[in-house]
């Protein structure tokens, strides 16, 4: 059983690690907002994760493979979402910004709620925990294995985003941010808007 264990643990914090949505938004906010903000960020994308995994758990592969259409739709709409948040990064670049109490920093409240949003628009999560996590769990896991297991999630993925969160609020690398601030928040909003695209469609 402990082998299990280890196995869906790591089998996860690979995948927490993998550079995605949650990953972009974490260093973003880490760079613009600092640490204090980034941890309510990862916090809500640790409970995004735990969503999707309880999920799972309660069989919502199943009524996906059952309903293609849903599965179609939730994709459409959560790349359509990232889009939307890659926009504002964009528009945001335009700002101007000489020193970093200039910044308007989201409130902890906004940043945790971004953290959720930004990991259930990604439905991907959805298929790893559905197509691959679950198949780790073994069938005679005992309820408090399974709330072990759903609590090594929440610590993956906050510990991933906390940890690229805190590379990215340093002080001097935040400096360097704000002197080339246009040029990063377009190229986050970019690559956030590819990510929506990915997600929609493929």
């Amino acid at each position: 059983m402990i082998a299990a264990f280890m196995t869906a643990y790591f089998l996860h914090l690979v995948a927490a690690a993998s550079p995605g949505p949650a990953i972009l938004m974490a260093a973003r906010v880490g760079l613009r907002d600092g640490m204090q903000t980034s941890v309510f960020l990862a916090a809500g994308i640790a409970v995004g994760a735990l969503f999707w995994a309880v999920a799972a758990l309660f069989g919502l592969a199943v009524l996906f493979r059952a309903a293609p259409g849903l599965m179609w739709g939730f994709k459409l709409a959560g790349g359509l979402f990232l889009m939307w948040l890659a926009l504002q990064m964009w528009r945001d670049a335009d700002a101007d910004v000489e020193t970093p109490e200039n910044i308007k920093t989201p409130t902890p409240f906004a940043a945790f709620w971004c953290g959720v949003a930004t990991q259930l628009a990604n439905p991907k999560p959805a298929v790893f925990f559905g197509a691959i996590f679950v198949g780790t769990i073994p069938t005679d896991a005992s309820p408090l294995w399974v709330l072990a297991l759903l609590g090594a999630i929440l610590i993956n993925e906050f510990a991933c985003c906390t940890i690229v969160a805190r590379l990215f609020s340093i002080e001097h690398i935040r400096r360097g941010y704000l002197r080339l601030k246009y040029i990063i928040d377009r190229g986050f909003g970019g690559i956030l808007a590819l990510l929506g695209l990915k997600v929609a469609f493929t």
